[in-house]
């Protein structure tokens, strides 16, 4: 049984300093985000991307398993098995109109059709950027989701979702995947 708004949001999920460190460490290391299998395509996405583990960031992980295991007993109950891939920190720049259009993180790859679950944690501050706003569909209402650093939103990852174009700033987000057996 899926809840009746398909969501959860979760404040201060991340506090201020840890926000402001994940910017810090990993800005530097970023590639273009691609889509799926390799495939790129910027009048889709446009936005620049690193992956981190829980040997880099030990203390962000186990927040992120704690509020993934919460969340998904008081909101979701979906059966979930792991966390098949590493963490993302995303960019998008007002400079090149940074976005992601309208797409569900589940795919065709072993990997992705076992996404189960899509949680994403607002690292900038709002008034860092203007646009980039992540916007969810679950049932043909768009919701925006919180722009408050630090906060975390839940959504099964079949849902349909975006991030509006960015217009000015720069705007950080952490997504983390959790997996288990494909939904039937």
């Amino acid at each position: 049984m899926f809840p009746e708004e398909m969501y959860a949001i979760v404040p201060n999920a991340l506090d201020t300093a840890t926000c402001e460190r994940l910017i810090a460490g990993f800005a530097d290391e970023m590639d273009e985000g691609g889509l799926v299998q390799g495939q790129s395509a910027s009048h889709i996405r446009r936005s620049k991307i690193t992956w981190f583990n829980e040997e880099q960031e030990p203390e962000v992980s186990r927040r992120i398993i704690d509020l993934v295991a919460e969340v998904n007993r008081n909101v979701f109950d979906f059966s979930l098995t792991d966390f098949a891939e590493d963490a993302q920190i995303a960019c998008y720049s007002g400079d090149r109109r940074g976005h992601y259009d309208w797409h569900s993180d589940t795919g065709a790859s072993e990997v992705a059709k076992r996404r189960k679950l899509t949680l994403v944690i607002q690292l900038s501050e709002p008034d860092d950027y203007e646009g980039g706003l992540l916007q969810l569909n679950p049932s043909g209402n768009v919701i925006d989701a919180p722009m408050t650093r630090g906060t975390a939103i839940f959504f099964p990852s079949f849902v349909l979702h975006r991030v509006a174009p960015t217009t000015a700033g720069l705007r950080y987000s952490l997504t983390q995947w959790v997996h288990g057996n494909p939904f039937r």
